[in-house]
């Protein structure tokens, strides 16, 4: 929590330098350098580098819009698309 304050980030990637405050964060920035594809959707068999990836994946499957505009009722797959949806309203 500390590194919040000082803008530390001592986790830092070996490939390219790239540092981070989280270790989180560091393993996720090196599936890119790997290529790792750990998360499975079991609808299709596609494999995706993070969750969250693969959760807005499988939002084309089901068919689910969680995020709804609460002036027009709009819904959208994606928070940054409802979010867009509403600069524009």
């Amino acid at each position: 929590h500390q590194w919040i304050h000082t803008g530390e980030n001592p986790f830092q990637c070996r490939d390219c330098g790239k540092s981070f405050m989280e270790s989180g964060r560091l393993l996720c920035h090196w599936r890119t350098h790997t290529e790792e594809k750990p998360f499975l959707c079991t609808a299709c068999g596609e494999y995706s580098s993070f969750h969250s990836d693969l959760v807005k994946h499988q939002c084309s499957h089901t068919g689910q819009r969680p995020y709804a505009c609460s002036h027009c009722g709009k819904s959208f797959q994606q928070s940054d698309h409802l979010w867009r949806h509403q600069l524009a309203v």
